[in-house]
């Protein structure tokens, strides 16, 4: 739980201190003693009035895409955060080089794309904390939720989604989930009905910690996301 004072921007009067609850998330048991230093923490938001990216976030981007030429998006897999979601990755058996961690993705997307482009509101907030701290940040449409939220196993005939789009999860993968069915893949795709939309009111931002990763940077992923989110 806490407050934190926003920057106050030139020729704007100041405005409210955010205020941001971070919550821990459940682990399953066969999960934790498997991964015994994997995290999920959680803070509920507002969901932005409107799917702009509003023009401060743009500026903001702009600066940002000058930190990831070439070189730099080459080296980043090679610090201290990003390695740490490789080896994890690993663990849980997927290929980083195949299936790139949130920081490498949204990295080679700033390299394709000449810079970080405008994909609105949310999707910004989401970049903007990811590029700052190397730590990614999910949204899911609070309204959606069936109690607390937490990492477990897939279970055996568990699918993600219903009806015709939705996809069979192989038993045993790794799933963000409430008291329901899986709401997402970890580091996956999210099930439809968590996805946020226009009717969405609240969101639920989540990250996850993994064994390498300092909690200072979980927290400060969050704050910028929400920071983010609240910017007009």
């Amino acid at each position: 739980m806490g407050r934190r004072r926003r920057d106050e921007e030139d020729g704007e009067p100041p405005r409210p201190e955010l205020e941001l609850d971070l919550h821990e998330g459940w682990i399953d048991h066969a999960v934790a003693a498997e991964f015994p230093e994997l995290r999920l923490r959680w803070a509920d938001v507002p969901s932005p009035p409107s799917r702009r990216t509003p023009p401060g976030l743009e500026q903001r981007l702009r600066v940002l895409s000058g930190r990831f030429a070439g070189p730099q998006a080459v080296a980043i897999r090679r610090e201290p955060i990003p390695h740490a979601y490789r080896v994890f990755f690993r663990h849980i058996g997927l290929d980083p080089d195949t299936t790139r961690t949130p920081i490498e993705a949204v990295v080679v997307e700033r390299l394709m794309d000449g810079g970080f482009k405008p994909q609105g509101h949310l999707r910004d907030a989401q970049r903007i904390a990811l590029v700052e701290t190397s730590v990614p940040v999910w949204a899911i449409d609070a309204a959606a939720l069936d109690g607390p939220l937490g990492i477990r196993l897939a279970r055996t005939g568990e699918r993600l989604g219903e009806g015709e789009y939705a996809h069979d999860l192989e038993p045993g993968r790794l799933v963000v989930a409430d008291a329901g069915p899986a709401l997402g893949v970890l580091f996956g795709d999210l099930a439809p009905r968590a996805e946020p939309g226009a009717a969405t009111r609240t969101l639920r931002l989540f990250t996850v910690q993994v064994a390498g990763v300092p909690e200072v940077h979980v927290e400060e992923a969050l704050w910028q996301c929400a920071e983010a989110l609240d910017a007009r």
